[in-house]
């Protein structure tokens, strides 16, 4: 687990509501967003984008981040780009937390 650089990708509110709307995201997004939404797919970028009231380019930096960091993961389909949480590091990070710190 690179600690660090989990902990710099979550370092911003924006993220932070980011990873929360993601983990239940019928109660964040509206329903007619979500008409292609599977666990496996995740939340496209513009639906994200328009939620956080930011530009796509910005709130895609801020998700290709939190990629990076092994928060998210993102699936192509097309044009789009979805993500998702990474539930198995998220738990690795909680239970670091838990037990470490």
């Amino acid at each position: 687990m690179k600690l660090l650089e989990i902990i710099k990708s979550l370092s911003n509110e924006t993220r932070l509501n980011i990873l929360e709307w993601l983990k239940d995201p019928f109660n964040h997004f509206p329903e007619e967003e979500l008409s292609e939404y599977t666990p496996e797919l995740g939340v496209c970028v513009s639906d994200i984008a328009k939620k956080a009231g930011m530009s796509i380019p910005t709130v895609s930096d801020y998700l290709k981040t939190m990629s990076a960091a092994n928060i998210l993961i993102a699936t192509r389909r097309g044009q789009w780009t979805y993500y998702r949480r990474n539930e198995k590091s998220i738990q690795e990070l909680s239970e670091f937390i838990k037990n470490k710190l």
